[in-house]
């Protein structure tokens, strides 16, 4: 009986669905974002650079922008792993970022943001 009660609430467990993304939730954690970034038709650099097209994108490579050696030397292409791992903690994925935001720990907020920021082709536009 036991077994059986213990094998049915791990069913259950595993029943259920991870959250879903939340785009719009993801364009309010972008707000965290927006003061030195800008995302969409018409973004310009600002204290960083845009967002526009970031996954698939190497590191560095936004023309305009004065990256840090440590950005720009840093060897990472923009994937959801390589995003998410440095959203957490900038400072600690690129050691001498000039990046002074300090990271979003909670992984559905960064799963939103993800989700906001892929709506973007490199020109801006929606996907």
């Amino acid at each position: 009986m036991t077994r059986l009660v213990f094998g049915a609430a791990l069913f259950a467990a595993l029943a259920v669905p991870a959250a879903a993304v939340d785009v719009e939730n993801g364009k309010a954690i972008f707000n965290k974002c927006r003061a030195c970034h800008q995302i969409g038709e018409g973004a310009k650099n600002m204290v960083g650079p845009v967002l526009n097209g970031l996954f698939g994108r190497k590191a560095g490579s936004i023309a305009g922008f004065n990256y840090s050696e440590a950005n720009k030397s840093s060897g990472i292409t923009w994937d959801e792993p390589t995003f998410r791992e440095y959203i957490k903690s900038p400072k600690a994925k690129i050691p001498g970022t000039k990046m002074v935001f300090v990271g979003i720990s909670d992984d559905q907020d960064i799963d939103d943001l993800v989700a906001f920021l892929k709506q973007f082709d490199a020109e801006g536009k929606k996907q």
